[in-house]
């Protein structure tokens, strides 16, 4: 309806713009965020370079918009993987997983974009303020996997530290309580943060490792090596 209702003017140039962008992930994809040039994408799509910043002001501008896409895809990608388990009924134990497997599946699908939001810095790059909203929409599916869960000892400094951070930062308790509302069960809000945040550290760890090529020509697969992390994950807080 919303594309209905914009003019022809809008829509060349929404068009136009994700074809600028479709060309970047291109060169992402052959060279990494070194090889991104306005001034090679603008020659390849036919246009002069001061035409091409009358939709991206500058290569941050681009970044901004490659960034925010990828985080949106993968927190589409892993919501879809919670409403699934949800809907089928899983335990918190098989739900880990479903998240588990379908954060590596975008990552080793879209290797570029996973390291564009996940690898290296990009230097002198200043990410916009909305790409912290969009980094947690991507964790927010696993905070209520692990609230119902009894963290073991193993585990307890870190839902110490958990509590101590909800405690001094509103704006994280209230992106925990969008997705635990009630914080119930044994873990509550810290132990549902700290499985979150340990849950990204193993996946980005394995699945990082993974869409970078270091696991090539090594005798292991890297879902076999997830599920390991995971089962280890589920037991440190007592998933059933």
């Amino acid at each position: 309806m919303a594309e209905a209702q914009q003019g022809p003017r809008a829509r060349y140039r929404e068009q136009t713009r994700a074809e600028i962008k479709e060309a970047a992930l291109r060169q992402l994809a052959d060279g990494g965020v070194a090889a991104l040039a306005l001034t090679r994408i603008a020659k390849d799509m036919g246009l002069s370079g001061p035409a091409l910043y009358r939709y991206f002001a500058s290569r941050d501008d681009l970044l901004h918009a490659l960034i925010r896409d990828a985080y949106d895809d993968a927190a589409s990608a892993i919501g879809a993987a919670a409403a699934r388990s949800v809907d089928a009924a899983q335990s918190p134990r098989e739900r880990l997983r479903a998240l588990a497997v379908a954060y590596r599946a975008w990552a080793v699908g879209e290797p570029h974009r996973y390291l564009l939001i996940q690898g290296a810095p990009v230097p002198g790059y200043v990410a916009p303020a909305d790409t912290l909203d969009r980094a947690r929409a991507v964790l927010g599916p696993f905070l209520p996997v692990f609230a119902g869960g009894t963290p073991g000892a193993g585990v307890a400094p870190v839902v110490a530290q958990m509590a101590a951070w909800l405690d001094g930062d509103p704006a994280v308790g209230g992106w925990v309580a969008e997705y635990v509302a009630d914080a119930a069960g044994p873990a509550g809000a810290a132990g549902a943060l700290a499985g979150a945040l340990l849950a990204w550290a193993q996946l980005h760890g394995s699945v990082g490792l993974e869409a970078a090529g270091q696991f090539e020509g090594m005798g292991h697969s890297g879902g076999t090596l997830l599920d390991a992390q995971v089962a280890m994950l589920a037991d440190a807080f007592g998933l059933e």
